[in-house]
């Protein structure tokens, strides 16, 4: 399929989504339990946090893993994407996966406008539109799950501290960083012309800080251009429109195709 900038149809997802989005689950899991269970790791030590940090980083998978699932990125086949997408949703912060969906197909189709649930239209500074943010995603029920699993940690023995800073910690450092990568940088105002049409921006940067700051899904442009492209493959979409606008400039670029470029 041929995109609005000549970028090429996704290809159809293969037997690797399902394998990438077990792996990120399965390491979100383990390292969790781990780290509830069987760590020694001083607080005062640096490798402590490391692991808070890693955790984290594995929380934003997480999510990024249900994101996917409701592009129907993670396999062909339906009943797999919302199986994978309400476990790895209900996992991150008790959220449902349906309300998500909903939520982001709106996103999708009014990005940065009144309609878009994601985006602040009262402000741009980073700490209000994400209280707007929060107060739109958060809910009674998921409050309800968060407390319940909290509550089912303790009484299968493990200690308060392990709790706070293992899981609630890295919970909050996931949202965080999947609203400043995701949302908040991504769409922001001033708009700038390689914004266009998708009212979305792109990380300038390298595909490992990429990797490193959001999974790829500060290639935000790429993701708006093709959603059915899963977060492992946007790094092909932003080397893709790198070349295309070198070639452009190469050739001269012609008016109105400014934007293309970044």
């Amino acid at each position: 399929m041929e995109t609005s900038a000549g970028h090429r149809r996704p290809a159809p997802p293969g037997a690797w989504g399902v394998v990438i989005a077990l792996i990120v689950m399965g390491a979100w899991g383990a390292h969790l339990a781990w780290a509830l269970t069987r760590a020694a790791l001083p607080w005062v030590e640096p490798l402590t946090w490391l692991h808070v940090a890693l955790q984290a980083w594995l929380c934003t998978g997480l999510f990024i893993t249900g994101h996917d699932a409701m592009h129907g990125t993670v396999s062909g086949r339906r009943w797999v994407n919302e199986a994978v997408g309400t476990v790895a949703c209900f996992l991150f912060a008790g959220l449902s996966y349906r309300r998500l969906v909903v939520n982001h197909r709106a996103h999708h189709a009014h990005p940065t406008s009144e309609e878009d649930p994601d985006f602040s239209t009262h402000s741009q500074s980073f700490w209000p539109w994400l209280g707007t943010f929060m107060a739109r995603y958060t809910t009674l029920p998921q409050l309800g799950v968060m407390a319940a699993k909290f509550n089912v940690l303790l009484f299968l023995g493990v200690s308060q501290p392990r709790i706070l800073v293992f899981w609630v910690l890295p919970s909050v450092l996931g949202t965080l960083q999947l609203f400043y990568f995701g949302t908040y940088l991504p769409h922001r105002r001033p708009e700038t012309p390689d914004m266009a049409p998708h009212h979305a921006r792109t990380l300038p940067r390298n595909h490992l800080w990429a990797l490193l700051s959001c999974f790829f899904f500060g290639y935000h442009w790429e993701h708006h251009e093709s959603p059915g492209t899963p977060w492992w493959r946007l790094w092909r979409l932003k080397d893709a429109r790198a070349r295309e606008a070198a070639l452009a400039q190469g050739a001269g670029t012609l008016p109105g195709q400014e934007g293309t470029a970044r």
